[in-house]
């Protein structure tokens, strides 16, 4: 199928999800509603980049578009229903909500930059790849992915539970690798790739 397509249907289920929990758990105070925003949130910014924002060449998979779309679906899906779960308890003795928004809302809108950024790089017609400009690319190759992390940093600083700082470490390992990756096939690439821009954290990896 073709990349647009493919990436829609990756984030819409999720985005769905997001929409639904309002309806299906209208209650639980401020965190709950702040994580159900949050989580919604990311995903629908997920959904208009693909509509509106990204470029592509190629096309996906069916059988892994499906497999991604589950795993991306189901794990909002169970940081929800966990955090309705913790309803009944007592809230946790350190409040980190309101940090975990100024995170989460530093780290989507420097992930939306920074693809918008990427998305500028060749118009329609071009398919050679080329090194990004603007922004934090100066220092570090993926700095979409940084602030993702952040994102999800900040989403388990919202929910404050195992399963969502389990969450956030997971996407800070995975991306960290293929931050890595992406800058090994940069250096690969391209003879003049400066050296001293880092993969994903600037001046120390």
């Amino acid at each position: 199928m073709s990349s647009k397509l493919g990436m829609f249907i990756l984030y819409a289920p999720a985005c769905v999800m997001g929409f639904a929990s309002f309806f299906m758990y209208p209650d639980g105070g401020i965190r709950f509603m702040l994580l159900k925003s949050a989580v919604t949130i990311h995903f629908f910014k997920r959904v208009l980049e693909v509509l509106f924002v990204h470029k592509y060449s190629g096309g996906m998979i069916l059988g892994s578009v499906l497999l991604i779309s589950s795993s991306y679906f189901m794990v909002p899906a169970v940081m929800i229903y966990i955090q309705h779960l913790t309803l009944q308890y007592t809230e946790p003795e350190i409040d980190l909500k309101s940090i975990g928004v100024l995170i989460f809302l530093v780290g989507i809108s420097g992930n939306f930059y920074h693809h918008y950024l990427l998305s500028k790089l060749r118009d329609s017609k071009e398919k050679g790849y080329k090194i990004p400009q603007g922004g934090l690319f100066s220092m570090v190759i993926c700095p979409h992915y940084l602030f993702e992390i952040l994102g999800f940093v900040g989403i388990s600083f919202i929910s404050q539970t195992s399963f969502s700082f389990c969450c956030a470490v997971g996407v800070a390992l995975y991306l960290s690798a293929r931050s890595n990756v992406t800058r090994k096939w940069y250096l690969s690439k391209f003879e003049k790739f400066p050296k001293n821009v880092k993969a994903l954290i600037p001046f120390v990896f």
